[in-house]
């Protein structure tokens, strides 16, 4: 097959760089975008990928990190896994104006980040074997974190959308809703004991998830195999949803 050329946002940390290192063994030409421009650059040393600082929530960035795919990787773009996002916990006493900030923000990182870069790449995605995949969340489906429920259920509704806009093209567009993760900047380091035993007990698996599990299952709906698989979102969240 083949040499596929895949652009990994959020790429530096998390289930991004096991993504960006699950595609790299497979044999693709991996790009990691990111905002971290010292994150990326290790995580691009350790595993031999491309990077570029991008904020992907910004028109100008976004144009100027496709160009730039195009410009060292080449002409044409394979995968496209939307992974870049983040959460910011809204105070249920807070007034509108802090709401509404936390809210633009959570929609920005985790819709309109996916929406953008899905955007640009399009023009140069292949036709047809082209490959885009978004990361969802629990979130979407158990309605726990706020704007970040509603972000991520909006991605879910994006995948749905652009499946079936593309598929004709010989185009897929899927999306993972992973769990709870272990060994993820998800939390920033708030996550209390307590709150990591809650969230066990939901789960039927009995215990938290890992980056690699996720980077398999999108590994997969890239793969060749999972060509008629289109707008369907993959869950891999231990029983989560069964334990709610």
């Amino acid at each position: 097959m083949q040499t596929r050329v895949a652009v990994v946002t959020g790429g530096g940390t998390g289930i991004g760089r096991a993504v960006a290192a699950t595609l790299v063994a497979r044999g693709d030409r991996v790009a990691i975008l990111g905002r971290r421009a010292e994150v990326l650059k290790e995580t691009a040393r350790e595993l031999g990928v491309a990077w570029r600082q991008a904020d992907v929530t910004r028109r100008d960035q976004v144009e100027a990190a496709v160009a730039w795919v195009l410009a060292d990787l080449g002409p044409t773009i394979d995968v496209l896994v939307n992974n870049a996002g983040g959460i910011r916990w809204l105070d249920g006493e807070a007034p509108l104006d802090a709401a509404e900030r936390v809210w633009d923000e959570v929609m920005d990182a985790n819709l309109k980040g996916p929406f953008l870069m899905s955007r640009a790449v399009l023009p140069h995605l292949r036709r047809p074997g082209g490959r885009i995949v978004n990361l969802s969340s629990v979130a979407a489906y158990s309605g726990r974190g706020g704007p970040y429920a509603a972000a991520k259920a909006g991605v879910v509704g994006l995948t749905y959308s652009m499946a079936l806009d593309l598929g004709p093209d010989g185009i897929t567009v899927n999306a993972v809703a992973p769990g709870f993760i272990d060994d993820t900047e998800f939390f920033g380091g708030g996550l209390t004991e307590a709150g990591r035993q809650e969230r066990l007990a939901r789960i039927p698996a009995g215990r938290p998830g890992r980056p690699d599990e996720i980077a398999a299952a999108v590994a997969y709906l890239t793969s060749p195999e999972a060509g008629y698989v289109n707008g369907e979102v993959h869950h891999v969240n231990g029983g989560w949803l069964f334990g709610r």
